[in-house]
């Protein structure tokens, strides 16, 4: 069966005062993959990401998912055709239990939905703690959980290991691969052990424009890539 994609960009372009972030990116993600984005600091990733989220609007260029473009449509359009995009930053709410916070990522208050978003990360025990007491991993894996809990058709990740202890990275892992096949993932990642153990394809983006993409052994055999970002050209 042929993939089908189920994101695409095209020439999509963001400007900063004159200064390029973004650089004409022709982007294809399919379903059900996991893709990993990565590159240096600087090369562009999070405004990319913010753009195909619509929480950035594009200087130029278009954003198609699953089909249709959505070029001009707001963040919380992308989000009720199945976009969920966790930030790089935690954005939980801190004084609220861990039920309340995947209740308003719900938008309902069905103790089995959120039993079974927080059944994904391992923190059903915790349902009714607060928040704000939990370690910053566990706090990572919450915020995860309120995008699994929206059974989104497409869930971007942006530097979803920041801050987590090794075997917090060792869960997530366990958790991506539950999820790949469900969904498809957007990641956005520097923990090159993560991406090499869970990308089917990866895409480099340095100084804005798309470097190389393809899967994990080529991109980590490619010169131009080791050269630009691995550190062993």
């Amino acid at each position: 069966m042929a993939a089908v994609t189920i994101l695409e960009t095209k020439g999509l372009h963001r400007e900063f005062g004159g200064l390029t972030a973004v650089d004409r990116v022709d982007f294809t993600m399919t379903q059900g993959e996991v893709h990993a984005l990565i590159g240096p600091n600087g090369a562009g990733k999070s405004t990319f990401v913010g753009m195909v989220s619509g929480r950035i609007w594009a200087s130029g260029g278009r954003v198609i998912f699953d089909g249709q473009d959505i070029t001009a449509r707001p963040a919380h359009a992308r989000i009720r055709m199945g976009m969920a995009y966790t930030f790089q930053i935690t954005a939980i709410y801190a004084r609220l239990s861990l039920f309340e916070n995947i209740a308003l990522a719900l938008g309902e208050r069905s103790r089995p939905r959120v039993q079974e978003a927080l059944d994904h990360v391992g923190l059903t025990e915790r349902m009714d703690e607060i928040a704000g007491d939990l370690s910053y991993g566990h706090q990572r894996l919450l915020e995860i959980a309120m995008g699994v809990a929206q059974a989104p058709r497409l869930l971007i990740l942006d530097e979803p290991t920041q801050g987590l202890a090794e075997s917090e990275i060792e869960g997530f892992n366990a958790l991506i691969r539950r999820l790949a096949g469900e969904t498809s993932i957007l990641l956005i990642e520097h923990n090159m052990n993560v991406v090499m153990a869970l990308a089917d394809r990866i895409t480099v983006l340095d100084t804005g424009r798309i470097l190389a993409t393809g899967a994990p052994d080529e991109i980590h055999a490619d010169p131009h890539v080791q050269e630009a970002y691995l550190g062993t050209g």
